[in-house]
């Protein structure tokens, strides 16, 4: 199994970038398709982006597309995700996430078989 850590989170104001990043051990990550999501409080976790296994497929919610960029360097076992022009809506705990099967839905959290704890991204107004 992979083991897998995300780090870059902060608070920032609206306007702001960060840029997120999920660790993977254990296993490599080129073996998986990886997802972001995230999870406000009260709210359902929900899908911001995919990345397919050589990195040339990504997938976004419409919420943030044009805004945010997924990338992954499988010789680093890394996955980042790009934030620019943050608004408050958001703020939520961002999750990395890694699924095998090329089939799933990719918006569907279940579909994925290993989680990151989360990274914590505020944005002020």
């Amino acid at each position: 199994q992979v083991q897998l850590v995300e780090s870059g989170g902060g608070l920032v104001q609206a306007g702001g970038s960060l840029r997120l990043s999920c660790a993977a051990s254990g296993r490599t990550l080129s073996r998986y398709i990886m997802g972001w999501f995230r999870q406000a409080p009260g709210k359902e976790r929900e899908f911001v982006a995919s990345i397919n296994r050589s990195g040339d497929t990504t997938y976004y919610a419409d919420s943030v597309k044009g805004r945010f960029t997924a990338s992954r360097d499988n010789a680093k076992n890394t996955v980042d995700l790009q934030t620019n022009n943050l608004k408050p809506e958001d703020t939520a705990i961002y999750y990395c996430a890694a699924r095998l099967d090329t089939y799933a839905d990719y918006r569907y959290p279940p579909s994925y078989n290993y989680w990151g704890q989360g990274t914590q991204v505020t944005v002020s107004s």
